[in-house]
């Protein structure tokens, strides 16, 4: 009878702590159905729109042709894992410019025609050009995963342009990642996880100013990743005539008093030896306060305005390369 009656309270017990989990993990789906929170949104575009890949220095790749809704946004990915439309085959007469870099160049937060690269398409129509401008930007990704993607993935979409879209946390180095079946799948569990990590000081453990000082001291594995990835796209560039850009685009926490000056400088003159036409977007920001610039509380991704001063500098570097690259007219 004693061993029936803990067999039944051990049920008991079980039977009512998975309904109490399943009961928070409903709350916590409501709760969050508002799509106001940067971090459970991000999971979400993790399970949503990605893929584990094969290749171990990406990770991961978004889903193609699919779309999702994240933080009120419909993100769409076409049969290149491009954000966007079908990609046409590329008339010999029309330049075709690539779009390289993490979540900012994917236009996270921001509706699709706001973006920097439909941006940069739409002027490029305005003025008469026939050019097409691909978005392959995806989130979490960095110099080193965007271009091994390139040469792994991307090739044979055949770009005449290739824009680098780099941003400060491009030379970190990325662990594989990936997390495990709960943590993929259950809200509860990455809330918990997220929970645990920032009491364990995994998260937000250093300043931001810290944590870059630290992530550019160059015998970090990131750093020299990055630089040889750069390196890669270079020679890449110079042997089939394919011209590069390099867009150094700022942390928007601080434009007031902005702290990493001294990477945008060191970064712009790597790329500028590595053959890169280069552009720095701070100045596009002047001294706006986050609140005109950030996708919403608690997201420091640039919103449609920020988009709209990225792209109009961008264009004007786009623009002062020759009309024809590689025997191609407008």
């Amino acid at each position: 009878m004693k061993l029936r009656s803990a067999l039944f309270s051990a049920v008991l017990l079980s039977a009512s702590l998975l309904v109490s989990l399943g009961v928070i993990e409903l709350v916590l789906r409501v709760k969050n159905s508002s799509m106001r929170s940067y971090d459970v949104e991000m999971w979400r575009y993790s399970r949503e729109l990605k893929v584990p890949s094969a290749d171990p220095v990406l990770a991961f790749d978004h889903v193609k042709n699919s779309s999702a809704l994240l933080q009120s946004v419909t993100i769409r990915t076409n049969e290149w894992g491009l954000r966007g439309g079908a990609v046409p085959p590329r008339k010999p007469d029309t330049r075709r410019i690539l779009f390289l870099g993490g979540s900012i160049t994917l236009g996270w937060g921001v509706q699709e025609e706001d973006t920097i690269s439909e941006r940069v398409q739409r002027m490029f129509a305005e003025h008469g050009q026939r050019v097409e401008v691909l978005n392959g930007g995806i989130g979490n990704y960095n110099a080193e995963r965007y271009v091994e993607r390139f040469f792994t993935e991307l090739a044979g979409l055949e770009p005449t342009d290739i824009v680098v879209q780099y941003f400060l946390r491009d030379a970190e180095h990325l662990d594989p990642g990936g997390g495990n079946f709960f943590l993929r799948h259950s809200e509860l569990a990455f809330t918990i996880w997220l929970a645990a990590n920032r009491l364990a000081g995994k998260v937000g453990e250093k300043s931001i100013e810290e944590h870059y000082r630290s992530a550019y001291q160059v015998d970090q594995p990131g750093y020299q990743a990055m630089l040889a990835a750069l390196d890669k796209l270079a020679a890449y560039g110079k042997a089939h005539n394919v011209r590069l850009y390099f867009a150094m685009t700022p942390d928007i926490h601080n434009l007031a008093n902005y702290p990493f000056a001294y990477i945008h400088e060191r970064m712009l003159k790597i790329a500028a030896a590595d053959g890169y036409a280069v552009a720095d977007l701070l100045p596009a920001f002047g001294a706006l306060r986050p609140e005109q610039v950030w996708a919403m509380p608690g997201d420091p991704h640039p919103n449609g305005l920020g988009h709209q001063l990225m792209a109009d500098a961008v264009y004007r570097l786009l623009s002062q390369a020759p009309s024809a690259a590689a025997g191609l007219s407008n």
